[in-house]
């Protein structure tokens, strides 16, 4: 794969010291409807967050200090010890449950997300339980990334017993202080912690490639086996990964004629990721690719809503997992992978283009909407990483969910609310404490000006390309006119 240098990567997102000026026009009594978004994220295991790592308490400080709701977290395949508890099959009486990899990280979490509502996904079913040429390995070091251990279609147990069976002595293991293995024996773990949330598998239309019909019937088992351990559990479901062209999958799920009698559809989730290809790189305005495929998203959440609406209306969605995948990152398993430097705007990039979606899905009523991920590396989907991976410091993304979360939740009201310059988008919120505020984001890489009545005498919160890896800078507005530059993520609190 070609890869551009950092030079030229800092030159296309140069900014144009042009200036636009329009207005924002607000109705505040002309209410769209009452917020029910959770802006929120996904934390995917990484060796970055051990406890042996210098990163790990900046990591885990910087989770709890988000105070996020339905927060994801998924122990992955391509760390199959720190994500799979039982890599290899019974045998003679003997099993291989081991948690002690996989447990520092769950506790980190747990505990930085005490008191919040969290979803746990571990989405790894282990490689045994497929039916494959010859058995998976799987690396002896814990923190090696492979991207070869998720092989097989068919499960080698039809009843799929196995797999559920699997899944509630999981479920044991954090819920009731342990659980008894397939041979008998007790596995004692004395945790006892709570969570709202099971979602079930990860990206089932690429991982092992199921089928509507195979990923319903697996998620059938997995809740009929978690039921029956914490009957009080509530289930997330699907976790497409590629959702426009899977449809038919959700159409498929959503029918509760295709479900056992009593499995619960309390909730759905599936992704977006932009795509910044070489090509688009190229260009003056690449910001133009991410929010014209962000933007064909919106279509494809609109056309999932009605489907949803139709069939099953009382199951919530979590679209969570949002952000961009840079080019550079299809190589990452490839001998001879060479990380290069993002040009720093790029993470404004990513941030306006997740503060552009948190609007426009508060306005379709999605419940969760979660950025990915917290901590990422370079080898490990670096581009969608919210801290940088050596020092510790959340970048302009995480600012920007930050923002987000302390100024807009659900329960305000998003008002009528329309800019008549095309590269800001707004929207206004009456939130639930009486605030009048306004959300907006320059979508392009070049300063703009806008004019909001009453907005003198408010203040201004900013992430944009000068703060950088800091916190948003604060600002008492002396006009109703602001300027908000390149790629800026704005929040306006009205006096």
């Amino acid at each position: 794969m070609r890869m551009f240098s950092v030079a030229l990567l800092c030159t296309a997102m140069l900014p144009e010291v042009v200036f636009a000026q329009q207005e924002i026009a607000i109705q505040w009594k002309n209410v769209r409807r009452v917020n029910r978004s959770n802006a929120s994220l996904q934390v995917v295991v990484t060796p970055l967050m051990s406890r042996n790592s210098p990163m790990r308490d900046k990591v885990w400080r910087a989770l709890k200090d988000l105070n996020a709701e339905y927060v994801r977290y998924v122990p992955w395949l391509p760390y199959p010890k720190l994500a799979v508890a039982e890599l290899d099959p019974p045998q003679n009486g003997v099993t291989s449950w081991e948690f002690s990899l996989i447990d520092p990280f769950a506790i980190d979490f747990l505990e930085a997300t005490r008191g919040h509502s969290v979803m746990l996904n571990f989405s790894t079913i282990p490689a045994w339980m497929f039916k494959t040429p010859k058995p998976v390995r799987y690396p002896t070091d814990p923190n090696r990334a492979v991207w070869d251990y998720t092989r097989g279609t068919a499960l080698r147990d039809p009843s799929m017993k196995e797999l559920g069976d699997y899944y509630a002595r999981l479920v044991s293991w954090y819920t009731k202080g342990g659980f008894v293995d397939e041979s008998g024996k007790r596995h004692d773990s004395g945790h006892r912690y709570k969570w709202d949330y099971w979602e079930v598998l990860n990206e089932p239309d690429i991982e092992h490639t199921m089928s509507p019909e195979q990923y319903t019937a697996c998620y059938d088992a997995i809740v009929a086996a978690i039921r029956e351990v914490q009957p009080t559990m509530k289930f997330v479901g699907l976790a497409i990964a590629a959702p426009k062209d899977r449809l038919e999958f959700i159409e498929y799920f959503l029918n509760r004629s295709h479900h056992k009698p009593g499995v619960p559809l309390d909730m759905i989730s599936y992704h977006f990721y932009a795509s910044l290809s070489a090509e688009a790189l190229k260009r003056e305005s690449w910001e133009d690719t991410i929010f014209d495929q962000t933007r064909g998203f919106l279509i494809t959440v609109k056309r999932i809503e009605a489907i949803r609406q139709r069939l099953s209306p009382q199951t919530a969605t979590a679209i969570n997992e949002l952000g961009v995948i840079h080019h550079q990152d299809a190589g990452q398993g490839s001998p001879g992978y060479v990380f290069r430097p993002f040009c720093p705007s790029y993470w404004n990039l990513c941030a306006a283009q997740f503060a552009f979606l948190y609007g426009e899905l508060a306005n379709l009523g999605i419940e969760m909407v979660g950025e990915s991920a917290l901590m990422q590396m370079p080898g490990f989907y670096p581009s969608v990483s919210m801290m940088d991976w050596e020092t510790g410091r959340p970048n302009a993304r995480y600012w920007a969910l930050k923002l987000l979360r302390e100024n807009f939740g659900p329960g305000d009201k998003l008002v009528m609310t329309s800019s008549a310059l095309p590269q800001v988008y707004a929207q206004a919120f009456l939130t639930k404490d009486g605030k009048r505020k306004l959300l907006l984001v320059n979508t392009r890489n070049k300063p703009a000006e806008v004019s909001i009545a009453g907005a003198a005498g408010g203040r201004q919160e900013a992430v944009d390309q000068t703060t950088g890896f800091n916190p948003p800078a604060s600002a008492r507005l002396d006009s109703d006119k602001l300027e908000l530059k390149g790629l800026a993520v704005q929040v306006i609190t009205l006096p």
